[in-house]
């Protein structure tokens, strides 16, 4: 039986870790001085696609940002 005491508090406040991780990056990205936040600000965004699979062979990927 686990104790209470020992569930991290990002846990209790009912949030999972990678939301917390978000959190906290976002802070430490706002508080950088220029020209370093502009930077990292631009690296937060990412790009992927998304590709259906058929009969073991993608299709066209459709673009999400």
């Amino acid at each position: 039986m686990a104790s209470n005491a020992a569930v991290p508090f990002w846990r209790t406040a009912g949030m999972t870790y990678i939301t917390y991780s978000n959190i906290c990056a976002n802070l430490v990205r706002n508080c950088l001085k220029e020209p370093y936040k502009t930077e990292a600000l631009s690296r937060e965004k990412v790009h992927f696609s998304i590709s259906k699979w058929t009969n073991g062979k993608p299709e066209k990927p459709t673009s999400d940002v």
